[in-house]
């Protein structure tokens, strides 16, 4: 019993991290948000966009925030949820 209570423990904390970092859309392309939304959405929380690239299921965003500091971010193409992983289409 107490290994099995560790056992589901430790599937619970390495589960964690990678449930709360997101992942890359697996949709079709048709289904997903055009770039031009993120974009504005961007822009709207004060970020000036230099460039969005598609990377696997994600849109990989190089901008600079309000006070001009470098801003690298990645979101799920179809839902534009932001990912925790600015890195997360490369992966």
């Amino acid at each position: 019993m107490k290994l099995l209570s560790t056992v589901a423990a430790l599937a619970i904390v390495f589960a964690g991290p990678a449930l709360a970092a997101g992942k890359c859309s697996n949709a079709p392309q048709s289904q997903w948000q055009a770039k031009s939304a993120l974009e504005s959405q961007l822009q709207a929380d004060g970020y000036k966009v230099k460039r969005i690239k598609t990377e696997s299921g994600c849109y990989e965003v190089y901008a600079t925030d309000k006070e001009g500091k470098r801003a690298n971010m990645a979101f799920n193409a179809e839902t534009l949820t932001k990912l925790d992983n600015a890195e997360a289409g490369e992966n």
